[in-house]
């Protein structure tokens, strides 16, 4: 692929769109050259070449696809024959430019989506963020590594003592100089934002042998095979020449892959070594991930023979114990269903305490400031839910409580909002209010049952609109037959029992 030079005046004019944030993590890894020789998207001609002999269509090898899709009132807007009509200015999720595509190729993919194919080209200063002084390119960290075998570690988790034990063998058997890649484009695999991870692999750092530390773009695609594939093409990038397998299959670009044997903690002298090298009632096996998110969950200190003390400083920052960290408590169910009344006695009874900041995401005042103009469509149903759970979670990214009770029909929306929740580092708790839908006709306070089954109200989910029932609600309850102080109970119930709440509620 070769690259292109775009006018001032066709970017000027040119439509903007944000890709996906793994598409938008191959552009940055395309800009830096870490996907060197490509220098764009690719097109048709290199993916049907990619398929039938896994080189694209000038003979280069490479491995898998790297591909941009847009949606199709954006794809009706180019014309890849004419220069003018081409180009598309690539934005991050805040709408900041990151770079140009030019369009030598658009085609459709799937229904509303196409495909856009052609070489990128930078614009902006160059991102932002926190640690950007450790996005270097390939090139510049080329230049700092001393000659000689360069040991590659993807550090996609906390570094723990028998992973740093690990990391040290294998240096110090290939001689070669240390070089830590730290994904930086998602919440990693244990749910880590990339400032934490990054934070926490420093905190290992006095642990490991000399090391270069780089943050790197590269994101999930779905795909455990095209992601190991192209990390190592990353890897290679940066000039590692031998790869320590962390869990994760790395094969390609040329690397020789290092599958590290199981260690065990030995507590006659308090160090690491092969599993089998010592006698079981001496052996300690490594943490498993669940484990320390336990600990984590309940307060109790990560042990010293399994983590530095410096890593679980960080980890507790970032995942303190649930009675401390941000919580959305999401109440899902029928009009009628009683969500609303029990939402909001549980809000009294918890700001009873003073032990939380609650705030109540319902009513007139979520109406009036975040929902106005919506109406009753699926587009507008999902939106209204999604800017109610994206008020939540930054409720719980500050450590708060938000107790939020739309109707919530549609299983997509909800599960965005625990996504947002999550990735906020607050936890999500799902309440399905199953209160059966003849239940809720014959309370129909507001009438809207009875509009609904006389025509005059279209849109009533549970009448004319399906309400797609919760298979993953952490809570299920049916007012039918249930109090509304019996319900705050079951649920107070729960988040003492899970640690959300100190015990003194119940």
């Amino acid at each position: 692929m070769s690259g292109s030079v775009l006018p001032e005046d066709v970017l000027r004019d040119a439509p903007s769109y944000a890709p996906r944030p793994f598409e938008l993590a191959d552009l940055e890894l395309l800009l830096s050259g870490a996907y060197a020789p490509l220098t764009g998207f690719l097109a048709r001609a290199d993916l049907v070449a990619l398929a039938r002999t896994g080189r694209l269509a000038d003979g280069t090898p490479w491995p898998v696809p790297v591909t941009l899709e847009v949606p199709q009132e954006l794809a009706e807007r180019l014309d890849p024959a004419d220069p003018a009509r081409r180009a598309v200015v690539l934005t991050d999720l805040e709408g900041a430019p990151i770079a140009a595509i030019e369009a030598l190729d658009v085609w459709k993919v799937a229904e509303n989506r196409y495909g856009v194919g052609g070489p990128v080209r930078k614009m902006g200063d160059g991102g932002h963020g926190p640690f950007q002084r450790l996005r270097r390119t390939p090139e510049e960290v080329r230049s700092l590594l001393p000659p000689g075998r360069v040991l590659g570690v993807i550090a996609d988790r906390p570094l723990h003592r028998p992973q740093l034990a690990q990391i040290a063998h294998a240096a110090r058997t290939l001689a070669a100089h240390l070089l830590i890649l730290i994904p930086v484009s998602g919440h990693g695999p244990d749910g880590l934002p990339p400032e934490a991870l990054v934070r926490a692999i420093f905190a290992a750092r006095d642990r490991m042998p000399p090391a270069t530390i780089v943050a790197v773009p590269v994101s999930p695609h779905g795909d455990e095979m095209r992601d190991a594939l192209l990390r190592s093409r990353v890897a290679a990038s940066y000039g590692v020449t031998h790869v320590l397998s962390t869990g994760d299959t790395l094969s390609g670009a040329g690397l020789r892959v290092l599958v590290p044997r199981e260690l065990a903690y030995d507590n006659r002298d308090g160090q690491w070594r092969w599993r089998d090298d010592i006698p079981p009632r001496n052996r300690r096996l490594a943490m498993p991930p669940d484990e320390i998110e336990d600990l984590l969950d309940r307060g109790f200190p990560l042990p010293e023979w399994h983590t530095p003390p410096a890593v679980a400083k960080e980890l507790s920052r970032v995942r303190p114990p649930r009675r401390h960290r941000g919580l959305v408590l999401f109440f899902t169910g029928l009009s009628g269903s009683g969500k609303s009344t029990i939402a909001r006695n549980l809000a009294d009874t918890l700001r009873e305490t003073g032990e939380r900041t609650v705030t109540l995401l319902d009513g007139d005042v979520v109406r009036r400031e975040l929902t106005a103009g919506l109406g009753f469509s699926k587009a507008d149903r999902d939106r209204n839910v999604r800017r109610i759970g994206w008020v939540a979670a930054e409720v719980g990214r500050h450590r708060g409580m938000a107790v939020a009770c739309p109707i919530a029909p549609y299983e997509a929306a909800r599960s965005s909002v625990r996504r947002m929740a999550v990735e906020a580092g607050a936890g999500f708790v799902l309440v399905h209010v199953a209160t059966p839908l003849e239940v809720c006709e014959r309370r129909d306070r507001k009438g809207l049952y009875a509009r609904a089954r006389a025509g005059q109200l279209r849109g009533m989910t549970g009448v004319d609109d399906p309400y797609e029932e919760p298979l993953d609600a952490e809570l299920t309850i049916d007012t039918t037959t249930m109090s509304v102080s019996e319900a705050v109970e079951t649920i107070l119930s729960y988040l003492v029992e899970n640690g959300w709440v100190e015990p003194k509620l119940s």
